[in-house]
C-alpha cells in the first residue's frame, strides 16, 4: 500500500450510540440511512459502515434489519457504495451472537474487532473457524484494532494460523483511550510502528482533529473513515451539518494532496 494507491473514503454515519439528541441529522431508520448514503456518495464516499437500531434507537445486530437498511441504501445509490455491516458488541452481544448474524446475513462487507471476537485464547478455536469462513465466503472483512497491542495480537493470530491468509483490511482507531476521546495525528504513529504486515489499513478518529488525522493517514498511504459515529465536529470546532460535510472535507483534502479517490468498483476489484 502506498501514497499512489487510490484512497478508500468510508463514512460511519451513526454508530451504536448516537441519537437525535446528539445531532438531529444522525440517521437511525432505513429510510434515513438511504438518504444519507446518497449525500455521502455525492461527497466522495465509496463505502458506508452500517449500524442498525431498534425502534427505540438502541444498538441492534439483526440480519432482517440489516437487509432492510441495505435495501434502502441500494434503492438510493445502487451498487455505487460498498455496504459494510458491523459486528460491534455495543455492550450487548457476545462473540457467538456477533458471528451468527454475519453467517445468517452473508453481507458484502463486515467489520470485526479482534478484542471482541477473540477476547482471550479460549476463543481462538471458534474465531479461527469464523475467519476461515469469512475468507472462503469472499466477504470483504475489515479488522478493527484499538491500539498497538491489538496490532501485535493480530500479527500473532496471523503467524500462528488462527487467521488464514486472505485480503484482510485493518482499521486503526485513533485516540480511543485518550482523554475525552479527542484524537490527534500523532496517535497514528504507534500503529504504524507495530504494523509490518501486508494488510492495507484505514483510520478513524474522534473530535475536532478528525480531519487532521485523516490527512496524516492519507499522507502515509492509508485509507479513511469519517462520520458521526465518532465525531460531529468540523476542524474549526463547529458542528457539521451532516455526515456529508465531514466526507466532503476529507475528500477535498485528499484531492489537494494529490491522491485519487477510489470508487466502490475499484474497492470490490481490489484495486484500492
Amino acid at each position: 500500500m502506498s501514497f499512489h494507491d487510490p484512497l478508500v473514503l468510508a463514512v460511519a454515519p451513526n454508530g451504536a450510540y448516537k441519537q437525535k439528541a446528539d445531532h438531529p441529522a444522525v440517521p437511525l431508520t432505513a429510510a434515513e440511512l438511504g438518504a444519507e448514503a446518497r449525500r455521502c456518495l455525492d461527497a466522495g464516499a465509496a463505502m458506508i459502515h452500517l449500524h442498525v437500531r431498534t425502534p427505540a434507537g438502541r444498538h441492534l445486530l439483526d440480519a432482517g434489519a440489516y437487509r432492510d437498511a441495505t435495501q434502502a441504501i441500494r434503492a438510493a445509490v445502487g451498487q455505487a457504495l460498498v455496504v459494510q455491516v458491523t459486528t460491534e458488541s455495543g455492550r450487548v452481544y457476545a462473540p457467538p451472537q456477533q458471528m451468527a448474524v454475519v453467517r445468517e446475513l452473508v453481507p458484502e462487507a463486515v467489520s470485526v474487532a479482534v478484542r471482541e471476537l477473540v477476547p482471550d485464547p479460549s476463543h481462538e478455536r471458534e474465531a479461527a473457524g469464523f475467519f476461515a469462513w469469512l475468507a472462503q465466503a469472499g466477504i470483504m472483512t475489515q479488522v478493527i484494532l484499538y491500539d498497538a497491542a491489538d496490532v501485535l495480537r493480530w500479527r500473532s493470530l496471523r503467524e500462528r494460523g488462527v487467521v488464514p491468509d486472505a485480503p484482510w483490511f485493518l482499521l486503526f482507531v485513533l485516540g480511543r483511550y485518550s482523554a475525552g476521546q479527542r484524537s490527534a495525528p500523532v496517535d497514528l504513529l504507534p500503529f504504524l510502528a507495530a504494523h509490518d504486515g501486508p494488510e492495507p489499513w484505514a483510520v478513524c478518529a474522534f473530535g475536532p482533529q478528525e480531519n487532521a488525522c485523516m490527512m496524516a493517514a492519507a499522507a502515509f498511504g492509508g485509507h479513511l473513515r469519517v462520520g458521526f459515529e465518532n465525531n460531529l465536529l468540523l476542524p474549526d470546532g463547529s458542528v457539521a451539518a451532516d455526515n456529508a460535510a465531514l466526507v466532503r472535507r476529507a475528500a477535498d483534502g485528499v484531492r489537494a494532496m494529490g491522491r485519487a479517490l477510489a470508487d466502490a468498483a475499484a474497492l470490490r476489484q481490489g484495486r484500492a
